[in-house]
């Protein structure tokens, strides 16, 4: 007994196996270079804030900082936050850009448990290319959700990390679930 031939909707006929299937087409901006393009270039996280929000991923702007979906995420909605300023270690930023980056950090994980119903988080700052810092030159606060079972043999086995959603959509999400910023009594 053969397995029978079925057809997808695109009336492409194939005979199924015992794969299924995890498609993850953004993933090959990884598999083509990964963070060895940004080596003998402008710093990115220089570079996004003067591009369109939708060209960068960017989720939100503040002050003196900005919220960033990571390219090259752990799991779906891996958020970095960033200063404006150019600036590699943490001892760097002022006090109100530590205020900022807080807050934009708290504001996050509202919103990703709103849309994504996160169970958990890793936050976390790596300083310097000794501390796994992958862009040292520039600081950023990761925001990683995370879910029970999240975990699985890829990263191990393959080094490799399944992504279930495109940057595009999880942006689309975080942007439209972000909180409009308050305005005063006075109607500013």
């Amino acid at each position: 007994m053969g397995a029978e031939s079925i057809t997808d909707d695109f009336e492409i006929p194939g005979v199924p196996d015992c794969f299924q299937r995890l498609w993850t087409p953004h993933r090959m901006a990884y598999v083509k270079g990964g963070q060895d393009q940004f080596k003998d270039s402008e710093c990115p996280f220089c570079a996004a804030p003067a591009r369109k929000d939708e060209d960068s991923l960017i989720v939100h702007r503040g002050e003196t900082a900005y919220v960033v979906l990571n390219l090259f995420p752990y799991n779906p909605g891996h958020l970095l936050v960033c200063p404006y300023r150019h600036v590699p270690d943490y001892t760097d930023i002022t006090s109100g850009e530590t205020v900022e980056i807080a807050e934009l950090t708290q504001t996050a994980m509202r919103v990703l448990r709103q849309v994504a119903k996160p169970t958990g988080f890793n936050l976390g700052m790596n300083q310097g290319t000794s501390g796994g810092a992958g862009i040292a030159a520039h600081l950023h606060q990761h925001i990683v959700p995370r879910w029970g079972g999240d975990g699985n043999f890829l990263p191990i086995i393959a080094q490799t990390k399944a992504i279930t959603q495109t940057l595009d959509e999880v942006r689309g999400q975080l942007t439209e679930a972000w909180p409009a910023p308050e305005t005063s009594d006075t109607g500013r």
